[in-house]
């Protein structure tokens, strides 16, 4: 499958590699996983044209979860043009009525909400799919089975494609050239002990699927899949080594925390050979102030001595 796959760059805030859609062309038209988000869609658009494509022609969507910068856009393919979406159940009844996604995220981003992510419209409920851990479809002859694999969300799916596996953010961030693999730590539901079972559930379908490709939404596809997914296993350990260390002296402070996660993800950074300018690329794909609210939500609800 990988060798007919086409990676959209959608060019978030005008900048490559930074948020992925991916075009599988099949026997009955062409599906895509991830549509990126609203604000993205011209873009998105721009690119389905140099395939030969328009909106209209993509029947099915595939979700990986439903943040806005994977599914911001699903609304509109769905509402105007047609397109099946399938979501995690958990994550389908957000995208039908996407008022509380909206308001969570307006909390967060505030007065930048509209200049990044858009408009996001609702899925009509008519057009929603629901796919179970381990449902299997068939999409113009190709098999397409979804994994259930929380961590970064509890309603995150990976899917199994051939010989690809897209992993949304529960594979990590990664940019084209590089070998360094970063966590999307972003709130609310950050579950570190989760995203390890979750690879263990990975490395199984690898084998089960014969997986050769790993296709992460931030950015590109990799051939590497051992090498990316011990790399990924490491980034886990360090950040709960690291929440276990840090955590408890600064949860309540926000600025410190912020400071202090900012400056440990840069540091991992640096330490695997990402410059200052390619960490500018991972900074707008997986902004690492975020990770500081998803880090103490962690904290505070998993590991804290009195969440137990």
């Amino acid at each position: 499958m990988h060798h007919r796959l086409a990676t959209l760059d959608l060019h978030f805030q005008d900048r490559a590699h930074t948020i992925a859609s991916y075009l599988l062309p099949h026997d009955d038209g062409a599906a895509l996983v991830e549509t990126g988000p609203a604000s993205t869609a011209p873009m998105l658009q721009a690119q389905l044209a140099d395939h030969g494509l328009t909106p209209n022609d993509i029947s099915e969507v595939l979700l990986t979860h439903i943040h806005l910068d994977h599914a911001g856009a699903a609304g509109w393919l769905a509402a105007e043009h047609g397109a099946t979406i399938y979501a995690h159940p958990k994550g389908a009844p957000h995208l039908a009525n996407p008022e509380r996604l909206l308001r969570s995220a307006r909390r967060i981003y505030g007065d930048d909400m509209d200049r990044l992510w858009g408009k996001t419209r609702p899925v009509p409920e008519e057009q929603l799919a629901v796919l179970e851990n381990g449902d299997t479809l068939s999409i113009g002859g190709v098999d397409v089975t979804a994994l259930e694999t929380p961590g970064h969300a509890s309603h995150h799916h990976t899917y199994a494609v051939g010989d690809v596996l897209f992993t949304g953010d529960v594979g990590g961030v990664r940019l084209p050239g590089k070998t360094y693999v970063e966590l999307p730590l972003a709130p609310p539901e950050v579950r570190l002990d989760l995203w390890r079972e979750s690879l263990l559930r990975i490395r199984t379908a690898v084998q089960h699927h014969d997986i050769t490709h790993l296709a992460p939404t931030h950015f590109g596809v990799f051939d590497d899949v051992t090498s990316h997914l011990d790399r990924l296993s490491a980034a886990l350990e360090a950040a709960d080594a690291w929440v276990d260390r840090t955590l408890p002296e600064v949860t309540d402070n926000t600025d410190a925390l912020q400071d202090a996660v900012s400056a440990w993800m840069r540091e991992q950074a640096t330490a695997n050979g990402i410059d200052d300018e390619t960490w500018e690329l991972y900074e707008l794909a997986n902004p690492s102030w975020m990770a500081a609210l998803g880090l103490r939500r962690y904290w505070k609800k998993h590991k804290a001595p009195s969440s137990s």
